[in-house]
């Protein structure tokens, strides 16, 4: 039997029927359509990317309470400065992300900040899975599989942005808590249930990679990962005056450092 792209004009047909197939989630509250920069809904298994200018926010929903929202930054024609999940929870004493929250690189800058967060089921310890990992679990892991694991897929994200396998680093994990027991065990906490939503402001101009994915700690013998909504709009960075700017003598200076670096540059 001839498949459905098993001729030329099939094939045709069935890649310009993909621009009607794609879900695209409504802009959020107090936002205008018509000033999205992004607006995507990932399935599970899949991933997607994007470049944002500085003081974009980006939001992250759950709309079915199975998201798992891997996710990596970059600053946007500068990757060696990156996403560095040691000391966003070290310097900051808390490992547990929620509004307020910086995201930062090992330079001292803010790459991100966590403006609003109504999950508070998040984690920056366990990354994303692996290759191996899914094979032994799930019988497959590879990006074309029903089963793929996050590294692969922010290798394909990263690829398309000119970056490799030494650019990835550890991810943060969204939607999907975990917590370290008093015997240094880490335990999986689950979601916070379906409509939750997780907001940044990226703090510099930023090249965001996503994989959405379950857990690696997610105690389920099938693969199941819900969709993830993903919008970005333009907006302001952070600056004086802001709540977040003094809210801690960390945050202080991370500010100050991301402030006077991008104004150096005329970002």
């Amino acid at each position: 039997m001839r498949s459905a792209t098993g001729t030329t004009y099939a094939a045709r047909d069935h890649a310009r029927a993909q621009a009607t197939a794609v879900d695209r989630p409504g802009a959020p509250p107090g936002v205008a359509a018509e000033e999205l920069v992004w607006a995507e809904t990932v399935p599970g298994g899949n991933y997607s990317h994007k470049v944002l200018a500085r003081g974009s926010s980006l939001r992250f929903a759950d709309p079915t309470g199975d998201a798992c929202a891997h996710l990596l930054l970059y600053v946007a024609d500068r990757p060696w400065e990156r996403l560095n999940t040691a000391d966003t929870t070290k310097v900051q004493w808390n490992a547990y992300l929620g509004a307020g929250s910086l995201l930062l690189s090992d330079q001292g800058r803010v790459l991100a900040t966590v403006t609003e967060d109504s999950s508070g089921r998040h984690d920056a310890l366990c990354g994303t899975s692996a290759l191996a990992r899914n094979t032994a679990r799930y019988g497959d892991g590879t990006p074309q599989s029903a089963s793929p694991a996050g590294r692969e897929l922010l290798l394909l994200a990263a690829a398309k942005n000119g970056l490799g396998p030494r650019d990835l680093g550890p991810s943060l994990s969204l939607f999907q808590g975990v917590r370290v027991g008093p015997d240094g065990a880490l335990e999986h906490l689950g979601p916070a249930g379906p409509g939750t939503a997780l907001t940044l402001r990226a703090e510099q101009p930023l090249t965001v990679l996503v994989a959405n994915v379950p857990h690696p700690l997610d105690p389920r013998a099938e693969y199941r990962c819900g969709p993830l909504e993903v919008t970005a709009w333009p907006g302001t960075a952070t600056g004086p005056g802001d709540p977040w700017w003094d809210a801690t003598p960390e945050a202080h200076r991370a500010y100050l450092n991301t402030a006077e670096f991008c104004a150096a540059r005329g970002i």
